[in-house]
């Protein structure tokens, strides 16, 4: 259930901001790790883009030979799960290689003003689906302190895949103290194994908020839109 919605000037609020996750053509539907749906969201996610004047995107960046590569395990399939240096790791078909055209963008992904391209994932033996923080959870992206110094306390996200990068960006983004809301609509998940409940419950206990796009632009300076009930 959906609470009527307020709206958000988001063009004039210098203390807000867009992270676009992993809008990549793998993650698109034919690629190495199609999201079911992926390609859906791009023309939304572009929509939102016009509405904020500061947009991070992240990007999937890994080498070769990549430690959550099932193909990097001999008699390990994708979506089995294995433990590393830094615990449960879910493995993955080859996905997103640095300078493959499975990382690019999604070639109608069209935010041209967006400031930064956070690259994750590109130690190799760790991975990192947030935006903020490798699988490690100790090792920073750099991203808090970016927002941080631009003056930025509140996030609102959008991407693929909800379940992984999405929800683990939520969460990091909520221990470095940001206010912090899903746009659901704008996302989709890969939802293996019960993933995408799992990472609802985990984000609603942190304290992220759920909404939709149509809460999002249009009327009073500072108002926040209501959440998803």
């Amino acid at each position: 259930m959906i609470t009527p919605a307020s709206t958000l000037l988001t063009h004039d609020s210098p203390n807000r901001a867009l992270l676009v996750i992993d809008v990549q053509n793998d993650f698109i539907p034919g690629g190495a790790l199609a999201v079911p749906g992926g390609d859906e969201i791009v023309p939304l996610v572009n929509q939102l883009g016009r509405q904020f004047e500061r947009v991070v995107l992240a990007q999937d960046w890994h080498p070769a030979g990549h430690a959550s590569f099932a193909s990097s395990h001999p008699g390990k399939n994708p979506f089995e799960v294995i433990e590393l240096s830094y615990g449960p790791q879910t493995l993955w078909p080859d996905h997103c290689i640095q300078g493959s055209p499975g990382a690019q963008f999604h070639p109608d992904l069209n935010i041209a003003h967006a400031q930064l391209i956070v690259r994750k994932g590109g130690n190799r033996q760790v991975d990192s689906y947030s935006a903020f923080t490798e699988a490690d959870q100790t090792t920073p992206t750099g991203l808090a302190g970016n927002l941080r110094e631009r003056g930025i306390d509140t996030l609102f996200l959008c991407g693929l895949a909800l379940d992984f990068c999405v929800a683990w960006t939520a969460l990091h983004a909520r221990r470095e103290g940001f206010a912090t809301y899903v746009v659901l609509d704008a996302c989709r998940a890969i939802d293996t194994a019960g993933s995408c409940a799992a990472a609802m419950a985990q984000m609603q206990a942190a304290g992220v908020q759920f909404i939709q796009a149509r809460q999002l632009g249009g009327a009073s300076r500072g108002a926040l839109p209501d959440v998803v009930a």
